[in-house]
């Protein structure tokens, strides 16, 4: 069983930066990708960006590319999620989730295992 907790959210203007965290505990050493996912109000939950936890490959949704930046430190367990030049419409609760299955980074919700509970983004204009 792997534990995620995500930190880091919180209100910010838009052009401004937030940083998330998502600490692994538990059986983190199954772990091959980690993901960062956001559900707005009334949307479904989308992928944002992934990373690979052996390596560092990372992978990114078009909206975030060049704005957006994964991270992990395997001495921390540890992933993170730089956002920069943040808008509005990326006001949203961000989770993070654990593949244990898959060497690759994938976008579909149904296959990472762990997920967090989630923390808000709120991007005012």
């Amino acid at each position: 069983q792997v534990q995620l907790v995500e930190s880091g959210g919180g209100l910010v203007q838009a052009g401004g930066s937030l940083r998330l965290s998502c600490a692994a505990s538990g059986r983190s050493f199954s772990i091959y990708v980690m993901g960062w996912f956001r559900q707005a109000p009334g949307k479904e939950r989308e992928f944002v960006a992934g990373v690979r936890w052996s390596g560092g490959t990372t992978y990114y949704a078009d909206s975030v590319k060049g704005r957006f930046t994964i991270s992990r430190d395997n001495t921390k367990n540890t992933v993170y999620l730089r956002m920069n030049s943040l808008k509005p419409e990326d006001t949203a609760v961000y989770y993070c989730a654990a593949d244990k299955s898959r060497v690759i980074i994938t976008t579909t919700l149904s296959n990472y295992d762990y997920w967090g509970q989630g923390t808000q983004v709120t991007v005012s204009s």
